[in-house]
């Protein structure tokens, strides 16, 4: 089962497929079956276009696999992924000529 972990919506700078995106939704998730866990840093960048537009476009959405293996969701770790999750997304963002606005959130964080 899926689970969004952290997600929060933030201005970006960035253009895939020939489009310019405003936005980004920066996601920290975790995958458990079977008594293994995944957790993922993702993020996905979309148009943006007006204070209305949320519409998540998924040619842009990229993620990093921080940890899979046999265990069950922690809050410890969870806070450990969150404190580095900044520099992870501005990895994956750096190596697809993007930019998180950390500075300009676009609306609460929301956790799961």
């Amino acid at each position: 089962m899926v689970i969004n972990v952290y997600e929060r919506y933030y201005r970006a700078n960035a253009v895939f497929s020939g489009v310019k995106r405003n936005g980004a939704l920066v996601m920290l998730t975790s995958d458990s079956e079977a008594g293994n866990i995944t957790y993922k840093a993702a993020v996905t960048f979309f148009p943006h276009r007006d204070e209305e537009d949320f519409a998540v476009s998924y040619d842009a959405y990229f993620e990093e696999e921080l940890f899979s293996g046999k265990g069950r969701r922690s809050k410890k770790k969870e806070e450990e992924y969150l404190d580095h999750l900044r520099e992870t997304i501005d990895a994956i963002a750096e190596e697809h000529d993007a930019e998180v606005l950390w500075d300009e959130p676009l609306g609460d964080e929301r956790r799961g």
